[in-house]
């Protein structure tokens, strides 16, 4: 049975043994939803999620692109995988620089 994380994302199919898994495991989520686009998944239970985002420039009146990344745990029974648009919550520091869990990806 998987527990209610507070947010309006779908629960995932499989269940897992993660204690960092905020649906079957221990850690709770809080703060910021950020959805992105996962950009790497070479590390073990960890994706690099990349947002694009506009900042204004008022000097030239114009907006210049601009991207962030995010690490994120990627927990078993989510799985999401390079390519994928993934939602991220945020949670408490799983390591140095892991503060977001992945909680839905999302379908094209």
């Amino acid at each position: 049975m998987a527990n209610n994380i507070g947010l309006n994302v779908t629960q995932p199919e499989e269940a897992c043994e993660d204690v960092n898994c905020p649906f079957h495991g221990t850690l709770p989520v809080r703060g910021q939803v950020i959805t992105g686009k996962v950009v790497s998944d070479r590390m073990m239970g960890t994706v690099v999620v990349e947002r694009e985002y506009l900042h204004y420039v008022g000097k030239y009146n114009r907006y210049e692109k601009r991207n962030s990344r995010y690490h994120a745990h990627n927990p078993p029974c989510i799985h999401s995988k390079t390519g994928d648009t993934v939602k991220i919550a945020e949670c408490r520091p799983l390591s140095k620089v892991t503060t977001f869990v992945v909680v839905e990806v999302q379908t094209p």
